[in-house]
C-alpha cells in the first residue's frame, strides 16, 4: 500500500494461518519502495490542494499499478505467492459525501506478478454509506483483541488514526475514527522551510531542537474536526499543505526547530486526546507508521497518557512500517473467503460488506486453497 504521506510503496510478503475468530500472521519480508522523483511529482500534481486533470489521472492510475507490481515482485523474491492485496493510492476522500478514489490498475499487478489481486476495499464501504474508512480496525480486532488488557492501536502516517479495542472486544465491538494530522504537516512544514533538501523529519531530530510555541498549538486545536464526534475520517483534503497556509502567519516567526516541534506536538495532541476520549484508562498504546520513528511525537504521547503504557507494535511482533500492509493483506483473504470486512460502528455504513474487487488469475485454484485452508 501507499498512503497520505507519500513516503513509498510499503510491501510486505506473508503467511496466514486463518482461524475461525483470527488470524496467525507470519512477515516473511518487507520493504519499503520509494517513488522514482518523476512519479512522485506527478503525483502530487493530481493531489489536493492541486488539481490533475483525468488524462493525468489515468496515465497515473496505470503507472501506479506498475510501481506496486515492481514492489510486490521484489519483496517476493522468486517465492511463490497466492494473492496480492492492493490498497492503491487514494487521491480524493470524501467521508462524508461516501466518495473516494485509490489509483494503481490492479490488472497492471496481475499481469506482471501472475496472480489475483484483491482491490478498492473502501468502495463497497462508502456504498453501504459510509465512510470508507478507517478499515484497519476490523484486523486490529482480530490480531490484536486480549482478556487480559485493554489495547489501543495507533498508526501514525500521513493521517493519524486510532483503534481502541477492550479486553474481550470482537471486532463489532471496537472504537475506531482518524484523530487528525500524522506526519502530513510536519512533512509539509519540512520541505517548504527547508526548499526541498529534506522531506521529512527524520526520526524527529528537527523538533527535539525546538519549542512548542503553545499560542500556536491551542489555534491550531480550534479546527473543528478535532471537536467532530466519531464516524470521522480525513486526509490531504483537510490537512494538506493548504492548512499550514491557512495558518502562515502563526508560523512565520517560528525557527524550522520550533514549527516542526509545534506541529509534532499538534499530532501527539490530538490522539491523546482521541485515547482518552475513547479507551480505558490504563490501556496500553500500540504505535505504528512512520510516526512511531518521531522521538517528538512519542514523547509527546508519553507525556500525555501518563496514565497509560505507550509503546511501539513491534512490542507485539508487529512491525511498526509493515502493519497496514498486513493488514490489507488480512482484508484480501476476508475478501476471498466472501466475508465482511468492515466495521458499521465504525465507519457509518447501514450493514457489514464483503469488501474489495477481485483481478482473477487461476481463481477456482485459488478460492479451493482458501478454503481448504479456512477448513483446516
Amino acid at each position: 500500500m501507499s498512503g497520505t504521506s507519500l513516503d513509498g510503496i510499503d510491501a510486505a510478503l506473508v503467511r496466514l494461518h486463518p482461524a475461525r475468530a483470527s488470524y496467525r500472521i507470519d512477515l516473511l519480508n518487507f520493504l519499503t519502495q520509494p517513488f522514482e522523483d518523476e512519479l512522485l511529482d506527478r503525483l502530487r500534481a493530481v493531489l489536493p490542494p492541486n488539481q490533475g486533470t483525468v488524462a493525468q489521472a489515468a496515465h497515473l492510475h496505470h503507472d501506479l499499478g506498475y510501481a506496486f507490481a515492481q514492489a510486490a515482485a521484489q519483496v517476493a523474491d522468486d517465492m511463490p505467492i497466492d494473492f496480492v492485496a492492493s490498497h492503491g493510492q487514494t487521491i480524493w476522500h470524501d467521508g462524508e459525501a461516501h466518495v473516494t478514489l485509490q489509483l494503481g490498475d490492479a490488472f497492471v499487478i496481475r499481469e506482471h506478478v501472475g496472480a489475483s489481486v484483491c482491490y478498492d476495499f473502501r468502495s463497497a464501504d462508502c456504498a453501504a454509506g459510509g465512510h470508507g474508512a478507517p478499515l484497519v480496525p476490523y484486523v486490529d480486532a482480530l490480531l490484536l483483541a486480549s482478556e487480559e488488557e485493554d489495547r489501543v492501536a495507533v498508526n501514525i502516517g500521513g493521517i493519524a488514526n486510532l483503534t481502541a479495542i477492550p479486553r474481550t472486544a470482537n471486532a463489532s465491538g471496537v472504537v475506531a475514527f482518524d484523530s487528525g494530522p500524522g506526519n502530513m504537516l510536519i512533512d509539509a512544514f519540512i520541505r517548504e522551510r527547508s526548499s526541498g533538501t529534506m522531506t521529512f523529519d527524520r526520526n524527529g531530530a528537527v523538533a527535539r531542537g525546538g519549542r512548542v510555541h503553545e499560542p500556536a498549538l491551542r489555534a491550531l486545536m480550534q479546527d473543528p474536526y478535532f471537536a467532530a464526534p466519531p464516524p470521522k475520517t480525513t486526509g490531504r483534503e483537510r490537512f494538506g499543505a493548504q492548512f499550514l497556509r491557512a495558518h502562515e502567519t502563526l508560523f512565520a516567526r517560528l525557527s524550522i526547530e520550533d514549527g516542526a516541534a509545534t506541529l509534532a506536538a499538534l499530532t501527539a495532541a490530538t490522539i491523546a486526546d482521541a485515547v482518552l476520549a475513547v479507551a480505558p484508562e490504563g490501556a496500553r498504546v500500540l504505535v505504528s507508521g512512520g510516526g512511531a520513528h518521531n522521538a517528538a511525537i512519542l514523547q509527546g504521547l508519553q507525556e500525555r497518557l501518563q496514565r497509560f503504557t505507550v509503546e511501539r507494535s513491534d512490542a507485539m511482533n508487529l512491525h511498526p512500517d509493515a502493519k497496514e500492509a498486513m493488514a490489507f493483506a488480512v482484508l484480501g483473504y476476508e475478501t476471498l473467503r466472501g466475508r465482511a470486512g468492515n466495521v458499521p460502528s465504525v465507519t457509518g455504513a447501514a450493514h457489514p460488506a464483503v469488501l474489495g474487487a477481485i483481478a482473477p488469475y487461476e481463481l477456482p485454484a485459488l478460492l479451493a486453497k482458501v478454503q481448504g485452508e479456512c477448513r483446516a
